[in-house]
């Protein structure tokens, strides 16, 4: 029952959007009227002052890191406890209910999450998406490639967590669905160099 409320406590930290929030505060625009319409820092970052980027990183990574910590107090010690939070805080700002169920593709969110259930595979996540990212110029590949390295790694660095590779299959899954379009127009050679502000 616990894991549950978890869930949706964080469910609900995660419908609270902050690209759509502070764009609509610093800018009076909408995020979702730009470039790819994805609700989320990467477009944000592409379409608007630098300052307002920062702005929805700090909140959504803190939105995250909120949730997981509740779920500390709650559940100490239990491991699983997190995972149930960090899904929720996923969900949420994937699927707001707020915002039609439309928002971003939880690429920080689950960056979080992955730290806080494993520095050592978050690191190498990280630093890996990112290098990624500026040799090729895909934002989008960088992100791919980690949702496909997460269960990998969470398999050589705990075989014997059936939980935790439950969690990275599913985070994993669900990072490269909110990709569908992004893997599509890379197949096709049409997917947009992340120096341009036209994707999200």
């Amino acid at each position: 029952m616990k894991l549950l409320v978890l869930f949706l406590i964080g469910y609900l930290f995660g419908c609270v959007n902050f690209s759509i929030i502070l764009t609509k505060l610093l800018e009076k625009k909408d995020v979702r009227d730009f470039g790819s319409g994805n609700a989320g820092f990467t477009n944000t970052l592409r379409n608007f002052r630098l300052r307002t980027a920062v702005l929805v990183f700090i909140g959504d990574a803190l939105k995250a890191v909120c949730a997981i910590l509740l779920a500390y107090l709650i559940m100490p010690d239990n491991k699983t406890a997190v995972f149930a939070a960090s899904l929720g805080t996923i969900f949420g700002h994937n699927f707001p209910a707020i915002y039609k169920f439309k928002g971003g593709k939880g690429v920080l969110v689950s960056t979080v999450a992955i730290f806080f259930t494993d520095f050592r595979i978050g690191l190498v996540i990280f630093v890996g998406c990112v290098l990624i990212m500026f040799i090729t110029g895909y934002v989008s590949l960088g992100s791919v490639i980690g949702a496909v390295a997460f269960p990998i790694l969470t398999i050589i660095f705990h075989p014997a967590k059936p939980s935790y590779i439950v969690f990275a299959v599913v985070v994993g899954a669900l990072s490269v669905f909110m990709h569908r379009q992004n893997i599509k127009r890379l197949l096709a050679g049409e997917e947009n160099c992340f120096r341009r502000k036209n994707d999200g």
